[in-house]
């Protein structure tokens, strides 16, 4: 079970820290990803939801920009439209690579596994498309391809980490807003960051996904905000899905022995 995992994935685990307030919305990160992965196209269409053309993350979609207007400022800054308060939040969002992994407890086939690195990978000629990690996933990041109907996910570029070298999203980033490395280095860097930023007036920032003992405990993507996480489109207090099935699985043993001694019982009174 992935609640198991939190002693194995202490050393060396490598993981994404994604600055949204230095995000400018290029999508490079979308196009490196796609480029690297051979990730499908995903229709391209016109959504009329601002400049978000991709909605959110899928089997065909392993980065998403996330495009928010709001009508306030950021920090002190000055918005440029005259007297009115105008900002965009712009985000990067990708798997999370959960500590306590939702999609891995379920896998029936280990199409899903936990690398060396501590991410989480979909092996895709292993998977058998039951579909079971879709509904698992809290943050939604799974999808099943339509084309071969298999699931599929960011694998945090594992075939270049092998290689040494960092995954295409982050390499291409023009602004360092996605930036890999060591789990814990990260987590330090986004503490100070965080602090910068509310000094220059940005009390709304805060990070999402760092904390190891939150509901998923901790992620290997996690993000500094400008907003609350359901503005961005996250779930505020998100929990790994299978928390519960150790306990149900207890509660079915007790039940199936109490119905094996009441058959027994009864087995026993007839002969009497």
């Amino acid at each position: 079970m992935a609640f198991d995992l939190d002693e194995k994935l202490a050393d060396g685990r490598v993981g994404f820290f994604t600055d949204t307030s230095v995000c400018i919305g290029c999508k490079a990160c979308e196009v490196a990803c796609k480029e690297w992965n051979a990730v499908p196209d995903d229709g391209m269409t016109f959504t009329g939801m601002s400049y978000d053309n991709t909605v959110g993350l899928g089997a065909d979609t392993w980065r998403h920009v996330a495009f928010v207007e709001q009508r306030r400022p950021l920090g002190h800054q000055e918005p440029g439209v005259g007297d009115m308060d105008f900002r965009w939040l712009m985000a990067s969002d990708v798997c999370k690579h959960c500590t306590h992994a939702a999609c891995l407890d379920v896998c029936p086939t280990g199409s899903l596994f936990r690398t060396e690195y501590g991410t989480v990978v979909v092996q895709e000629d292993v998977c058998n498309g039951c579909g079971y990690c879709v509904p698992a996933c809290p943050f939604g990041v799974i999808g099943k391809r339509e084309t071969t109907g298999v699931a599929a996910k960011c694998t945090m570029c594992y075939d270049r980490l092998g290689a040494g070298e960092e995954p295409a999203c982050a390499k291409t980033c023009p602004t360092d807003s996605i930036q890999f490395g060591d789990l814990d280095e990260l987590r330090e860097r986004a503490e100070r960051r965080l602090e910068q930023l509310r000094a220059a007036g940005a009390g709304s920032a805060r990070l999402y996904g760092h904390d190891p003992d939150d509901g998923v405990g901790g992620t290997g993507a996690f993000f500094l905000l400008l907003d609350e996480p359901e503005v961005y489109g996250l779930p505020p207090d998100p929990v790994v899905t299978t928390r519960d099935l150790p306990s149900m699985w207890r509660h079915v043993g007790v039940a199936a022995l109490a119905l094996l001694a009441g058959v027994a019982a009864s087995a026993w009174r007839r002969q009497s």
